[in-house]
């Protein structure tokens, strides 16, 4: 049978009269009954909303807004005050988004310091100026009260090392420290060196036998921590009496403190501008080699024209003596810093806005005063 012919051999009805061309029998045939289709009517109806409303999947299905960007501030419902609205915008600024820093681990952005090194630098200055002022008084107008300054700063030295040493663990006894370091302070004063250092044993052996009252449990850190204390603050810094005691005092201590303050400008200005040789990264990173000849150099020749001009020594001696104060007040504020380190702070204290703790800023003048006092007694021997 042709795929043309009707089939079995039936002439379709509906089909054409005879005589005519075949149709090909699947449409020459009558077609079934179709069933009613029951989503005629559905979509009809989304025809007609499409012709009228667009899509008719954007009818039923709105298209999703676009997420708004992680750094971009969070839209409260209700009404936000203009200074809530600025604060939690620069919360939301934390988040990291295309070309953003990294915000801090709590999501927000990094405080920005105030000052070199995070510090308060109007603070710093007033505390500075106040503390130069109050020893410039003591010496030149009634000398006796510098031994008032250095008790007082002694007292306090102790008192931050105290309070330091006791993230190791250690506990020195903190009243017959003080009372054994304001002892120091006096005895170098009425005495000499040899009351000096007997000061010194004097106050060791008291805070051992008050520490004894406690009990022997962890006795020998805290020896060794009252020891470090009795040496470290009171009897270094009652150099500085004998020092003043002369009766050209006041100019040996200005010379000894502007000979640190000088190793520590220059130090500063030519690691600035020149450091690129790391000093001690493991201990202060930021010191170089480059700033510590600065240090040298800076020290050497202020010292030198002040020591000819205050106390008339030879230039050659001046310069000798700022060359090995500045080094000694450099390795005096490494000793300091890598204390903190090995204790794990950062500050002794933050007794003095914009500075930290007073031995922060002790450090370098610890070591340089009994340098000081050594030296000038063999260069310019008190008449």
């Amino acid at each position: 049978m042709s795929y043309l012919e009707p089939r079995g051999g039936q002439t379709p009805s509906g089909g054409r009269a005879s005589g005519q061309p075949d149709v090909p029998a699947p449409y020459g045939l009558d077609a079934p009954a179709a069933e009613p289709d029951p989503y005629a009517e559905h979509r009809r109806q989304a025809a007609q909303q499409a012709a009228e409303n667009g899509p008719v999947w954007n009818a039923f299905t709105p298209a999703p807004e676009p997420a708004a960007p992680p750094w971009d501030p969070p839209v409260a419902a209700t009404s936000t005050s203009q200074a809530e609205w600025e604060l939690t915008a620069t919360e939301a600024e934390g988040a990291r988004g295309p070309g953003k820093r990294r915000a801090g681990r709590d999501g927000k952005p990094p405080v920005k310091p105030t000052g070199r090194a995070g510090r308060n630098l109007p603070a710093a200055i007033a505390v500075g100026v106040s503390m130069i002022l109050v020893v410039l008084a003591s010496l030149f107008v009634w000398r006796p009260a510098f031994l008032g300054v250095i008790a007082v700063a002694a007292g306090l030295g102790i008192w931050e090392m105290v309070r330091a040493l006791k993230v190791t663990g250690a506990k020195p006894p903190l009243i017959p420290l003080v009372t054994g370091g304001v002892l120091m302070t006096g005895l170098a004063w009425y005495g000499s060196t040899d009351a000096l250092i007997l000061g010194l044993v004097v106050t060791v052996l008291a805070t051992l036998l008050w520490r004894l009252a406690d009990g022997v449990t962890g006795i020998t850190k805290d020896l060794a921590a009252t020891a470090l204390i009795a040496v470290y603050v009171p009897f270094l810094l009652s150099f500085g009496v004998l020092l003043a005691k002369p009766d050209d005092g006041d100019y040996r201590v200005l010379i000894t403190l502007l000979a640190v303050v000088l190793s520590d400008t220059g130090g500063y200005a030519a690691g600035v501008f020149f450091g690129k040789r790391p000093m001690a990264p493991t201990i202060s990173p930021k010191k170089s080699w480059e700033g510590f000849a600065g240090s040298v150099a800076a020290a050497a020749v202020g010292s030198s024209a002040l020591a000819y001009f205050l106390l008339d020594v030879p230039f050659y001696w001046g310069l000798l003596f700022g060359a090995v104060l500045s080094v000694v007040a450099v390795l005096g504020d490494l000793a300091e810093s890598m204390l903190k380190r090995d204790i794990g702070i950062k500050d002794m204290s933050n007794l003095l806005p914009g500075h930290g703790g007073l031995m922060d800023r002790l450090d370098s003048i610890l070591f340089a005063v009994p340098t000081a006092f050594l030296l000038l007694w063999l260069i310019a021997p008190p008449g």
